[in-house]
């Protein structure tokens, strides 16, 4: 194996920190989305309203996994650095794998997030076709 210099962990750095970003802005637009489905459903209570916010739920909760794992990831890229300082290789090389493996476990994660995503989004199409084929049958 391969020793690890300082540029090996810091070249996650800017992967890692446009990932954290996209799940930011992810988790904002979740935040609006979230103001936005509790005055619908407060005005007119419907069983879509309700799926959402419970879709809403898991996605939020996956998200807020997935900044986890990737803050942690990003944590653990910093301390393999700091371990190839000061000598320690063997630990270092350890480190910056459980470093990959948060990050890989962070892009799961994502991919789980955006599949239930489309699943919301299936919702609202499936809600904008049903009074087209009411319409339609009369």
């Amino acid at each position: 194996m391969e020793e690890l210099s300082l540029t090996t962990p810091a070249l996650l750095f800017s992967a890692v920190s446009l990932i954290l970003l996209a799940y930011t802005n992810r988790f904002l637009s979740y935040a609006q989305l979230v103001r936005t489905l509790k005055e619908q459903h407060l005005q007119h209570p419907s069983k879509v309203t309700r799926a959402q916010i419970d879709n809403l739920r898991r996605r939020l909760h996956l998200t807020r996994t997935m900044q986890l794992l990737g803050v942690t990831s990003l944590f653990l890229c910093v301390v393999t650095m700091f371990l190839i300082y000061v000598g320690l290789m063997l630990l270092s090389a350890y480190v910056f794998g459980a470093a990959l493996l948060l990050l890989v476990g962070s892009l799961g994660v994502s991919i789980w997030e955006i599949q239930i995503s489309v699943r919301a989004l299936e919702i609202h199409l499936k809600d904008m076709e049903n009074p087209l084929d009411k319409r339609d049958s009369e």
